[in-house]
Formats: C-alpha cells, structure tokens, sequence
C-alpha cells in the first residue's frame, strides 16, 4: 500500500492525546495550509473498504503476488557431499544440504521459506492460523502460493502420518513441540527445531540456516531494518505513542514491548503509551484507560475474537476514549501482527506507513 503524502508540520499542531489537524490540500498539492479542510482520521488517511467497529481497517487489500523471491544460494559450507550437519534446540542433525521436500510446523519456519525463495519445495505445513487463512490452508499473507500448501495438522499438534505420507527430506518445527514429537518426526526424516524464546529475528535466522540459506536471511533482516528506519523518519514514528489490543473471546490482552508487534514499533521508532512500556497484560472492559494511546491497533483472535471486540467496541466506555472519538482507531489483521518472520514484519511496516501518517503527540 503506498505511502501517504506527509502534512506539512505547520498544519499539524501537536496535543497529546487529540488528532492533529490536517490541511488536506497541502497533503496533496504540498501547497497551501488551512486547519478546517480535513481531518486526519481513518476515513481519510486509509482508503479502506472495510470498517469493523469503527476501526478503519488496514492492509485488507494487501498485494501479495510476487512476494517470495528467487531462491536465493545455498550457503557455502566448506563441506562436500550431498549432506551437512546443522546445530538447533534438540542437538545436531544432519541435513540433506539442499532439501527438496520439506515440511514446516511452524509460522517462522515458514515465513522464512518465503524469505529466502525456497517456499516451492514446502510439500506441508502445519496450518498456523485457520480463522485468517487464505483460500487454501496457510495464512494469505505469505503469497497465493504458499496458502495452498496441503495441511498437516494445526501448528502444535501435528499429524504424523499426513507428515509420513509426503516423504519429507526435510521437516522444520519449533521446541514448543516437545521432544517426543521430535523423536517421532526423526524417524520420517531429518528434523530441525529451532530455539524460541529469544526474539523473532534469532528464530528467522535459525529456519532459514536451517533451509541451507541462512546468509539470504542476514541480508533479509538487514533490509527490512534499514527500511524500518527510514519508515519511522517518514511517518515521524518517534512521536506517536500506539497501543496494540487484542481481542480474545473473553478477554482483551494489551501487547507489550516482548511481543512480534512490540518489536516492529520499537524498530519503527514508534513509542508506546506509559502503561504499555513493559511486559503485556490484560485489562477488563469496565476500565478501558490503560488501552489509551495516540493511535490504537486492535486485532481479533478470530470470530469469538471479534464477536467480543465488536461488543467492547460498542460500549459506552470504548467511547469515552478520545482516541475512539476522534477516529484513531485501526484494526489490523491478527496472523500478521503475531507473526514471526520478515515477512510479517515488512507487512506490519505496511500497516504502519499507511495509517500512523500525521498522529504526532
């Protein structure tokens, strides 16, 4: 989604907690300035067609086609022969040094697959979110190609014998499957897990080293980070402060700074509200405060998810909020904000360009 055209700082006056003026033809001629041509809420800064609650709703037409490059090189291991032994959570493996069939459990591994062009050869995968799912069986996000890749079982629970029966050279998973699973899934094929626990981007490197391909994955990482930074000077991200909710079927949880999302605000420059400068928490629907910031991502844990946040949404207390009355309310989709992978993290960027223009504190 294209960048939006920045107002001019003397059309912006900066009060925390209200939206800053918008002089409309200077957003679009660059000339000109006057405080009562329009006002920089979702409906004009978004050009959505979807409204849920009224959150103006971002990255619902994301374009995917071509988003996985070229399979990149294989990474130069001053080993000959057809396999090489790779180092990850449950010991060493010995891999096949350019995998053909390969299976993938979990979000990062598969995002990683994109990244680094080698999602052709995923003959399975677990399905990572089935509510946010593309016209196959993996999330839309990823690219046409990937969504259509067969299902092995939800991501946590495997199913072994779908695994089995595609013959896999390769299968790439986590160390939240455990160590029975891990036994279970060597004795199909050569098995990697990497380590969690330790940031999105040490996970992303980890699957794609795992992939044979792990300098494409540095150059991936710093691609996206010297375009973070140059996003976040942009948007002018130091001077908003965004909260990240979501909705869960009875509860809203409050990211914080740990989280996939926290981590692409900070890389962005974008700050967080005072409440939210630490671990994520939950908070009750009868006190929406510390849900407060100059602009508000919401994000729902499927359709309990938004059943609930719709109703939260349409209570008196969500409105007493002056983010809500003032239109500074954005709803993002909740597969790529809890992502792991460069690619979530460079759609995350996407939302962000086209929606924190001018909310400045």
């Amino acid at each position: 989604m294209p960048l939006h055209p920045r107002v001019p700082r003397s059309c912006a006056p900066r009060r925390i907690g209200t939206v800053a003026a918008v002089c409309l033809a200077a957003a679009i001629a660059l000339v000109g300035c006057s405080d009562s041509e329009a006002q920089d809420d979702a409906s004009s800064i978004v050009r959505t067609t979807t409204n849920i609650a009224g959150a103006g709703v971002v990255g619902n037409n994301r374009d995917t086609a071509g988003l996985c490059p070229a399979l990149a090189p294989l990474d130069p291991t001053g080993i000959e022969g057809d396999t090489r032994p790779v180092g990850h959570a449950e010991g060493i493996s010995t891999l096949p040094a350019d995998p053909q069939r390969i299976v993938v459990l979990d979000a990062a591994g598969l995002d990683a697959s994109c990244a680094v062009g080698i999602w052709e050869r995923v003959v399975g995968a677990a399905t990572i979110d089935p509510d946010f799912r593309g016209d196959g069986d993996q999330p839309l996000y990823l690219g046409t190609g990937l969504a259509s890749v067969p299902s092995v079982g939800p991501e946590g629970a495997p199913d072994i014998d779908a695994i089995a029966a595609l013959d896999p050279d390769l299968i790439l998973g986590a160390d939240s499957l455990g160590s029975n699973t891990y036994d279970e899934l060597t004795a199909i094929a050569p098995t990697v897990f990497t380590a969690t626990g330790q940031g999105w981007k040490d996970t992303f490197l980890q699957s794609a080293a795992a992939l044979g391909r792990g300098q494409a994955g540095f150059e991936a990482l710093a691609s996206f980070s010297a375009d973070a930074e140059r996003v976040g000077r942009e948007i002018d991200a130091t001077q908003t402060q965004a909260s990240v909710v979501r909705f869960d079927a009875d509860s809203i949880e409050v990211d914080g700074t740990s989280s996939f999302a926290g981590q692409i605000l900070a890389e962005v420059g974008v700050g967080r509200p005072q409440s939210q400068r630490d671990a994520a928490f939950s908070v009750e629907s009868d006190d929406l405060s510390p849900v407060e910031g100059d602009i508000v991502y919401v994000r729902f844990a499927g359709p309990d998810g938004e059943t609930f946040g719709r109703e939260v949404m349409d209570s008196d207390t969500w409105h007493g909020l002056g983010s809500v009355t003032d239109g500074r309310v954005f709803a993002v989709n909740d597969t790529v904000w809890s992502g792991s992978g460069v690619v979530a993290a460079r759609a995350v960027l996407d939302d962000l360009s086209a929606s924190l223009n001018a909310y400045v504190s």
